[in-house]
């Protein structure tokens, strides 16, 4: 089976997403998402410029050879652009095979390892009050585990939080919108917030809460150490994580599960954490980090240490990464969570899927290959619109934070 075009799709039904569209002398078609929140046209040239020019003519069937060829032959290695253009590439390559093979993607990795894929909600609200209505309200919907995040007061504009009662979306149009911090403040507010959501939801519920690489390592360790009363399943992003000593501090002084890797791009990001088992749940994605072929090779070094998956899925990631994702979730034996963000209608209407939901569970559906397309005509009729992440500045003298 031979590549016999390849083509960068940007669209942005609601927010911007770049896929990648492999075609083959067999009829067959597969998607590979390439998104890059706040710098997609990055990834889209890397792609167009770079790496469509060196698949006409490959064989689609020699995934492990080509994975090798872009990243190995490149020179350049490692880096979220090269990484998400190469993940998009091996995605399709997934997609290729197990349609040719007729199956859908997770029996071609190796068969399911569940039934089904647990996943959690986000809940955020301008206060306490509100967070937990937002709780009360997903849990209704099914939800088993929900991620809890407030306002604080006295801070304009908090991460995780939206403003107009939707589903929040951090990305804004124009140029990046400037929040502001203070960790004090925060620290002291956080345990407020599990105590009232643990008092009103009680403690059938896994809750999650994610710092967003805020606190300096003492600062994550007492917040750490606040919260082992409301038992959460995991505290996510506590700190910078590119210094693993920072989380050797961490993990000597508290109980609470710590979850990272979001924005890591290879092993060699997570290779000492999870060595050292200075986390317990390791939460790469399959855009970001390479596709499913070094995802996979994560998830077998994380299961030598009993560290579990928990990959990001928020909607900076397209469809098709979820669909990728919820296959790979149902293969891999050291599954913990995996995240669930909804998309919008007009999303899911340009990338039709055959995942679905059910009572706090996600699976990845039985169709050939990962199970998603795309309508590139819809698509056409959604095109790109530059938007940011926001900036952090310390609300005392305007230092620029970690976001």
């Amino acid at each position: 089976m031979k590549i016999t075009g390849a083509r960068v799709i940007v669209c942005c039904p609601g927010r911007n997403f770049v896929t990648l569209k492999l075609e083959t002398d067999q009829g067959l078609t597969g998607l590979g998402d390439a998104s890059l929140n706040g710098r997609e046209l990055a990834v889209a040239s890397y792609l167009n410029d770079h790496v469509v020019p060196l698949l006409v003519g490959r064989d689609a069937t020699r995934i492990e050879d080509t994975w090798q060829y872009l990243y190995r032959g490149a020179y350049w290695r490692r880096g979220p652009v090269t990484m998400s253009a190469i993940a998009a590439v091996d995605t399709a390559l997934w997609d290729l095979k197990a349609k040719a093979a007729g199956m859908p993607l997770y029996q071609l990795l190796g068969g399911a390892s569940r039934e089904r894929v647990l996943v959690y909600a986000h809940a955020n609200g301008r206060d306490i009050a509100e967070t937990v209505d937002e709780v009360q309200r997903q849990a209704a919907l099914g939800y088993r585990a929900i991620r809890a995040q407030s306002g604080v007061p006295g801070l304009n504009k908090v991460y995780g939080v939206a403003t107009d009662g939707k589903h929040y979306e951090p990305a804004t149009r124009g140029l990046p919108r400037e929040e502001d911090w203070d960790t004090p403040r925060y620290l002291r507010h956080v345990p407020q917030l599990f105590d009232a959501v643990r008092s009103a939801i009680g403690w059938e519920h896994e809750l999650l809460h994610d710092v967003h690489h805020r606190l300096t390592p003492i600062e994550a360790a007492r917040l750490g150490k606040d919260l082992e009363p409301y038992r959460l399943f995991w505290m996510e992003d506590a700190t910078p994580a590119e210094n693993p000593e920072a989380f050797r501090l961490v993990r000597r002084h508290t109980t609470t599960p710590l979850a990272v890797g979001e924005i890591f791009n290879t092993v060699w990001d997570c290779k000492a954490l999870i060595e050292e088992q200075l986390i317990d749940f390791i939460r790469t994605t399959v855009v970001h980090a390479g596709g499913l072929t070094h995802l996979r090779r994560i998830a077998d070094l994380a299961a030598l240490y009993q560290v579990r998956t928990g990959s990001h899925g928020a909607t900076d990631l397209s469809p098709v990464c979820m669909g990728a994702a919820l296959h790979f979730d149902l293969w891999v034996p050291n599954f913990g969570i995996q995240e669930h963000m909804p998309h919008n209608e007009a999303t899911d209407a340009v990338f039709p899927h055959a995942y679905r939901f059910d009572a706090g569970f996600m699976h990845p559906g039985e169709a050939p290959g990962h199970g998603v397309e795309i309508d590139e005509a819809l698509a056409a009729k959604y095109p790109y619109q530059r938007a940011y992440l926001p900036v952090n500045r310390l609300q005392r003298d305007g230092t620029l934070w970690d976001w």
